[in-house]
């Protein structure tokens, strides 16, 4: 089996290169794996193009997209499944929130047949000490909304890890641009009657004066797209 490790990027001159540093020293090998890792730079203005390529060097498996300005991290995501060739992809973002090696056990559960897997920041806290109230607000409502109209029994709708079926997520037809990915993907995967499985993850939360992009204008359009996509249907 293989996996695409997709990474959407945009101003992380400060992190991206400890971030390639982790994922190309986490070995999935040993867990039966094959590995492709996918860049998409969105338009950044900062660093974060030097510093990629001084990181990757000629690294093997490693391909590097970019968009011309900023379109949001749903676009970069679907501009990197359009050449992802891995049975599973797994998304992980370049900020450092989360860890990398936190991928093994969900790439274990996609061996045993899970096709989604997310890594839940409430699994062992149930509330994340470097998480902010707001966002810890924003987070139980948007769960409890998913749960409520796709029959999810989750605790994290907006975790940044996800990791499904290559072939699961390219039907869905996405039409993502910006932080809307998450709960576009968790309705669409509860239209499809696809569980998902969840595993517990760690998280170390930044602030906007350390690069945090999203705002509560994404949670109101995160909550906004899980209503919206109640009624969407897989075209035929």
């Amino acid at each position: 089996m293989r996996v695409s490790i997709l990474i959407p990027v945009y101003q992380e001159e400060a992190h991206v290169a400890e971030l390639l540093r982790r994922v190309l020293a986490f070995s999935v090998e040993d867990l039966g794996f094959e590995r492709e890792t996918l860049l998409c730079d969105d338009g950044s203005t900062d660093g974060t193009a030097r510093a990629i390529e001084a990181t990757i060097g000629g690294a093997p498996g490693v391909r590097v997209f970019s968009h011309r300005v900023n379109r949001g991290k749903g676009a970069a995501i679907r501009t990197l499944l359009a050449h992802a060739t891995g049975d599973c992809v797994l998304v992980q973002d370049a900020d450092l929130e989360y860890e990398v090696e936190d991928a093994a056990p969900m790439l274990r559960a996609f061996a045993d047949g899970h096709d989604a897997v997310y890594g839940s920041r409430f699994l062992e806290a149930r509330w994340p000490a470097s998480m902010r109230f707001a966002n810890y607000v924003a987070n139980r409502m948007l769960t409890h909304t998913a749960n409520a109209l796709y029959g999810h029994r989750i605790t994290d709708e907006a975790t940044c890890l996800k990791l499904v079926r290559t072939s699961v997520l390219r039907s869905m037809d996405l039409e993502c641009e910006r932080f809307d990915f998450c709960p576009e993907v968790t309705a669409k995967l509860g239209r499809l009657g696809v569980p998902i499985h969840e595993i517990p993850v760690r998280y170390r939360g930044r602030g906007k004066a350390d690069g945090k992009k999203i705002s509560w204008r994404d949670g109101v359009e995160a909550f906004e797209v899980l209503v919206r996509h109640r009624s969407w249907s897989r075209r035929q």
